[in-house]
């Protein structure tokens, strides 16, 4: 019997092409959300999903809000299902989101209210972009991201420190040090996701290849995520996170940051200024995860990459997907 649910929340890289449609034709319900999510982002939710191209959901302004609305509207179907009459019991006991979801984890945890959480996406997703767009036109290079595939985490951060101390005229070697190379996201046992220029990230795809690495693979994303290249945009969303309440939590909730339950509002704040350049330490918000006893996890939002994570983990608790209506439908659990 299903009594304990945590929901998990998926970040940037999750999205697609119409993604949540499904959601709102299957339940007009969720027609409120929606305005509310166009209202605060400036343009119409719906027919920005109906009609953009995956390169225009690539770019970060647009991405935040848009899978924010995603997430929140699989949460919002899931409730409606719980509500009705011998419904299943999906009440969620804990959540957490990946990066950009933790957002939808602090609304849902009641951290923040619904219009202030895309009122935050909306300016974070800005602050980043505007971030991103004058590192390119000032140094001519696209910062990005990359998953190393492969290699434990305290490898790829041993190495990542190696390479940063690295002096050529010491090594005897022609290869630069890498400066600007981050452990961005602490995947799982067996996958990181590092930030870096572009020339950074060229360079270290050889290395890690030839340290042992299984795969190396560029991300879908417009934005060197959790580093230091964007602690202009901190600065910028700073202002705007003051402007918001955050309440203490009343159901679990997992910071990236630190991989622990958050216990307060004024924790989550300081948190969520954090977060934008410091790592997510995911594996350790699933070790969190597991310390509540859930009976199953759903992944509340577009894609599968945290189910696939969650079974890296070696967890033999269930995580379903609860992204679409019919995943939604047919969940048995």
């Amino acid at each position: 019997m299903i009594n304990k649910v945590v929901y998990l929340f998926p970040g940037q890289g999750a999205q697609y092409p119409g993604m949540a449609l499904d959601l709102l034709e299957s339940c007009r319900e969720l027609k409120d959300l929606f305005s509310i999510a166009s209202d605060i982002a400036g343009k119409d939710m719906e027919q920005l999903l109906r009609n953009a191209s995956s390169d225009e959901l690539k770019r970060t302004d647009v991405s935040q809000p848009a899978i924010t609305l995603a997430n929140l509207a699989a949460a919002k179907y899931l409730e409606i299902q719980c509500q009705r009459e011998n419904g299943p019991n999906f009440k969620p006991t804990g959540c957490a989101g990946f990066s950009l979801g933790e957002y939808a984890a602090l609304a849902i945890a009641g951290v923040i209210g619904i219009e202030d959480c895309f009122f935050l996406v909306t300016r974070r997703g800005k602050a980043m972009q505007e971030t991103v767009d004058n590192i390119e036109a000032l140094t001519n290079d696209a910062p990005g991201m990359a998953a190393i595939v492969g290699l434990a985490p305290s490898q790829v951060e041993a190495l990542i420190a190696k390479w940063k101390s690295d002096d050529p005229a010491v090594s005897g070697t022609s290869s630069p040090a890498l400066k600007d190379l981050y452990a961005a996201n602490i995947n799982s046992p067996r996958q990181v996701a590092v930030s870096g220029s572009s020339a950074t990230l060229e360079e270290a795809e050889k290395r890690f290849k030839e340290a042992g690495a299984r795969r190396v693979l560029r991300l879908q994303v417009s934005c060197p995520f959790h580093s230091p290249f964007l602690k202009g945009a901190a600065e910028t969303f700073a202002i705007a996170l003051e402007r918001v309440e955050f309440r203490d939590p009343v159901i679990p909730v997992f910071s990236n940051v630190t991989g622990r339950q958050i216990q307060n509002g004024a924790e989550a704040k300081a948190l969520a200024l954090r977060q934008i350049v410091e790592s997510v330490r995911w594996t350790d918000v699933e070790s969190s995860i597991v310390q509540l006893k859930p009976d199953a996890l759903l992944e509340t939002g577009p894609g599968n990459v945290l189910q696939g994570l969650w079974r890296e983990g070696g967890s033999d608790i269930p995580c379903y997907a609860a992204g679409t209506a019919e995943s939604i439908n047919g969940l048995s659990v």
